[in-house]
């Protein structure tokens, strides 16, 4: 797994034996950015097979457009498939230069077949609906213990939320992973 921090969305790129996958992107713009982040690290956008947002804010997708027109292909969740495009009036009322997604270029599965999905890609884990953040939230677990997060509330503040349901269902499924590492997408791990 290789961190890559280029704006202020912390983005990860989890290698496979059959290819890479990207978890989150930052905002639209970063373009040149993220080229620079992804040559530090010694990597190519070739090494990255697919892109998954951990949910369709504007800081965690704003370059999947982009990464499609590289051969990127977007691996979408099919609890996702409304959101895809929530954020695309912000960056046109922004006039950011933003390329829309491509659903035509995605592979939409449902959590439920991420295991296998990713086990082909030669990486062990699955993707989880973790929806306490937005309905289209979603964390990747791998089974070496390293938990990829988005934007979800850390677990040390969750006394602060008492009555988030959804918070403390989100929590109790991910530590039923027994994870040993959380990556968040704007903290520390």
């Amino acid at each position: 797994m290789i961190r890559l921090r280029y704006g202020n969305t912390n983005t990860f790129f989890i290698e496979g034996s059959h290819g890479g996958i990207l978890f989150d992107t930052d905002y639209a713009g970063t373009l040149h950015d993220f080229y620079k982040a992804v040559k530090k690290a010694e990597i190519q956008v070739r090494d990255i097979r697919f892109v998954l947002a951990s949910h369709y804010h504007p800081d965690h997708m704003g370059l999947i457009g982009d990464l499609q027109r590289q051969g990127v292909r977007l691996l979408l969740m099919d609890i996702q498939k409304d959101y895809v495009h929530a954020s695309d009036h912000i960056f046109e009322r922004e006039k950011s230069p933003f390329t829309p997604v491509d659903e035509d270029y995605a592979t939409v599965i449902s959590c439920l077949e991420s295991r296998d999905f990713l086990h082909e890609m030669g990486i062990e884990g699955e993707v989880l609906h973790t929806p306490s953040h937005s309905e289209d939230s979603v964390s990747l677990i791998l089974d070496s213990g390293e938990c990829f997060l988005g934007d979800i509330t850390p677990f040390e503040l969750i006394e602060g939320y008492e009555d988030n349901r959804a918070l403390k269902n989100d929590w109790e499924l991910i530590n039923s992973y027994r994870p040993r590492k959380f990556f968040y997408a704007h903290g520390p791990e």
